[in-house]
């Protein structure tokens, strides 16, 4: 059954079926009379334990801590014309100056914290009561109302109408002058007082401005400048591609110390040519008709110089030798001596002053693989210098021999590969001291049997020949000295039609004794028929290289010979004999 209402004690529900269970007895007997349980609910029921005043009420009952929350009543919207808060204004009307003037402080929204917000004017209402309000003023915006969750509300959304205040002041703190909600007490139910701010107008929108002249004239020059550097590039592509407006320089590497005829390394090229080129002349040999180029190096300061027998063997006249120096002076030669058999000839200048002659090495000891340079006119290009190596030694060459009545030149030659061409005759083989080696004399021309004078032959291939200069050196003081050279000689005729291996003495082909009486053969024991194979060690090959291997010596000078005799199945032996000597 239900409870009675009104009795001023709050029921305690879990007490009662307790009690009903109680009213059995142990034994399950009936309760007592109706009477008796009727007193019994009417008195009031007591718990075994003391009342929890936290505990949960039952459903429906309202606790005695909370009250009823206020009725929440729409918002009344204004008249037609009243505006609203906050709404933007009519076309034309002047917006707030967001700014103040200068020397007048801004009105804050939020006070800095600890500073009660300034009051402002209760909000009347309809009636004239304050914190009432009325039905023609403005609904509170958004913005205005509380949050849900907002601690300063204990029940959440304050009652219709009560606008939200916008700052909280610090704890405890009361703000005077506001109206109060709930009877003018100025608090909350449960919370402390609070106070309200009307809105506050948001600072209106600042209009463009206009650019000033300042920012007018750089975005003007900026402008100016981008056009005229694109302007200038063009027109710059457009002269370099297509012509010059002013001259051209062209870019050149620094001055070198030693440029302009500055000091070389006495073993470079150019070194041994800068010191040679003075003491190196051009000779024109003309007469009979002819006319011949040659080359000459000055030997001593009296004025002496050493060419090829070639060079000037067609010279008639006192004057037919016309001399040119590397400078340019020119002066007038005369023979001196010659001799066809070595293929020199010396050539003397008068009244010629600083004259430079060249220094003499030693032909011996030149090797194979030795650096050389020849100097000459070749196809009278006077001054020209070719370089290369000795390519071989003791090359037995002929030259000559051509012309009738002419004599064939025998040398046992140097062989070079320097570029030697007509015009180099009789100028100078330099070795890389700066000394000279040899005579350039022939060359091997393309076709060619055997050497030629270089006057007579088509250009070099490679293969020049030049006398040895310790041979030159003898030829040239016997010229000087005596007008003609001796040559050495063993004292017989040989067989120069002979084909088997070395020179045979006599038989036929010879011409005159094949052993002349007294001489260096006939004491030697050698015989007409007898073959000579070697010379100091060396295999002789013909007649032609005999000769050749007894004039690079002296008259007076010791030869070992190899001599077979009866055929080419005889036996051989040696024979010592001493060189002589003839005249021209």
């Amino acid at each position: 059954m239900d409870e009675p209402k009104g009795t001023g004690q709050p029921s305690t529900w879990w007490s009662r079926p307790r009690r009903a269970a109680e009213g059995r007895t142990a034994t399950g007997a009936e309760p007592p009379a109706a009477s008796e349980a009727a007193g019994a609910a009417d008195a009031p029921c007591e718990p075994l334990h003391g009342v929890d005043p936290y505990a949960t009420p039952p459903y429906g009952e309202p606790g005695p801590w909370a009250p009823a929350p206020p009725v929440q009543r729409p918002a009344v919207t204004p008249p037609r014309g009243v505006p609203l808060p906050g709404a933007t204004p009519a076309h034309g009307t002047p917006l707030p100056s967001a700014t103040p003037p200068r020397g007048v402080q801004a009105l804050s929204v939020t006070p800095p914290r600890g500073i009660p917000a300034p009051a402002l004017p209760p909000q009347q209402g309809a009636g004239g009561s304050p914190g009432t309000p009325s039905d023609s003023a403005p609904a509170p915006s958004h913005e205005d109302a509380a949050p849900p969750n907002d601690t300063r509300f204990p029940h959440g959304t304050p009652p219709h109408g009560v606008p939200v205040p916008a700052a909280t002041p610090p704890h405890g703190v009361r703000v005077p002058g506001q109206g109060t909600a709930a009877g003018g007490t100025g608090e909350w139910p449960g919370g402390p007082g609070y106070a309200f701010q009307q809105p506050v107008p948001g600072p209106a929108a600042r209009p463009p401005r206009a650019p000033s002249r300042l920012s007018r004239l750089a975005v003007g020059a900026c402008a100016l400048a981008l056009v005229a550097g694109v302007a200038g590039g063009l027109i710059g592509a457009y002269v370099e591609r297509h012509g010059q407006v002013t001259d051209i320089e062209l870019p050149q590497a620094g001055a070198d110390p030693a440029a302009d005829g500055g000091p070389r390394p006495k073993g470079s090229i150019a070194g041994i040519a800068r010191r040679a080129l003075p003491g190196v002349v051009t000779l024109h040999a003309r007469g009979g008709g002819s006319e011949a180029t040659g080359t000459g190096f000055v030997l001593d300061r009296r004025g002496h110089i050493l060419t090829n027998n070639h060079v000037v063997e067609s010279a008639k006249g006192a004057e037919a030798v016309r001399v040119t120096f590397s400078g340019g002076q020119t002066a007038t030669g005369r023979v001196v001596g010659s001799d066809s058999g070595y293929d020199l000839a010396v050539v003397e200048v008068s009244g010629v002053s600083g004259l430079r002659p060249l220094p003499l090495g030693d032909s011996d000891a030149v090797r194979v693989g030795d650096p050389v340079v020849a100097i000459g006119a070749p196809y009278d290009l006077d001054g020209t210098v070719t370089t290369g190596i000795i390519s071989a030694k003791e090359r037995p060459i002929t030259a000559g021999g051509e012309e009738p009545g002419s004599e064939m030149s025998y040398v046992d030659a140097l062989q070079t590969d320097a570029p030697i061409n007509p015009g180099n005759s009789g100028g100078p083989l330099m070795d890389g001291r700066g000394r000279v080696v040899g005579v350039n004399s022939a060359i091997k021309a393309a076709g060619s049997g055997s050497a030629l004078p270089d006057g007579k032959s088509g250009g070099s291939i490679g293969l020049g020949f030049a006398i040895p200069v310790n041979q030159a050196r003898r030829v040239a003081e016997e010229l000087i000295n005596d007008g003609r050279a001796t040559h050495p000689v063993i004292g017989v005729t040989l067989d120069m039609e002979y084909r088997g291996e070395g020179a045979r003495i006599g038989g036929s082909g010879g011409g005159g004794e094949a052993v002349a009486r007294g001489g260096p053969a006939d004491e030697a024991g050698l015989a007409e028929g007898d073959v000579i194979t070697r010379v100091n060690g060396k295999a002789v090959a013909d007649g032609e290289e005999l000769i050749v291997r007894v004039r690079s010596h002296r008259p007076g000078d010791r030869l070992e010979l190899v001599v077979r005799r009866g055929g080419a199945g005889g036996a051989e032996r040696s024979v010592s004999l001493t060189l002589g000597s003839a005249s021209g």
